[in-house]
């Protein structure tokens, strides 16, 4: 008899407590977990994307700002930088142009941009110090900033798909 009352008191309280209303602090904890999820979701939105012409774009956390560079290959396929022609500021581009070019030892490359806008910024450091472009091509030595006037065109690939493309050329 007494089994059958703890057994009736057991379920009474697992029934009881799915009902029951949560305290505000479990609550208040939910939601900062969320919130950091958010976050890192919105991390992954604003990763380098390469093009097959190997220059690099990032999103600003604004989303209209775009800063555009080449990747570490293409710097080190070209050997050590002796110039590079930036482009104006305020200058009205096209997907797909050449708004400067970048010239080394062994060659010279246009620098094509993969999206449409309005030139906003140069890295003018690097008319001075051009072999800067060879030692971080992708981090402080990116070539401009543009405001975006539409959507980038052309095939743009995450960093392993441009690994795996580079690779295989």
């Amino acid at each position: 008899m007494a089994a059958r009352f703890s057994v009736a008191r057991a379920a009474r309280q697992l029934t009881s407590s799915a009902t029951r209303r949560q305290s505000p602090f479990v609550c208040q904890f939910q939601r900062q977990q969320v919130q950091q999820r958010l976050f890192t979701v919105s991390a992954a939105v604003r990763e380098k994307k390469y093009t097959e012409d190997h220059e690099w774009i990032e999103a600003a956390a604004d989303g209209k700002t775009f800063t555009l560079g080449i990747s570490e290959y293409a710097a080190h396929n070209l050997g050590d930088v002796v110039y590079i022609e930036l482009p104006q500021v305020d200058l009205e581009i096209s997907a797909g142009e050449a708004i400067g070019a970048v010239e080394s030892v062994k060659s010279a490359s246009d620098i094509l941009t993969p999206i449409g806008g309005t030139i906003t910024e140069v890295n003018s450091a690097l008319e001075e110090k051009p072999g800067n472009l060879n030692k971080d091509p992708e981090g402080e030595s990116w070539i401009a900033k543009i405001a975006i006037s539409g959507e980038p065109e052309g095939k743009l690939m995450s960093k392993e798909e441009y690994t795996a493309f580079t690779e295989d050329a």
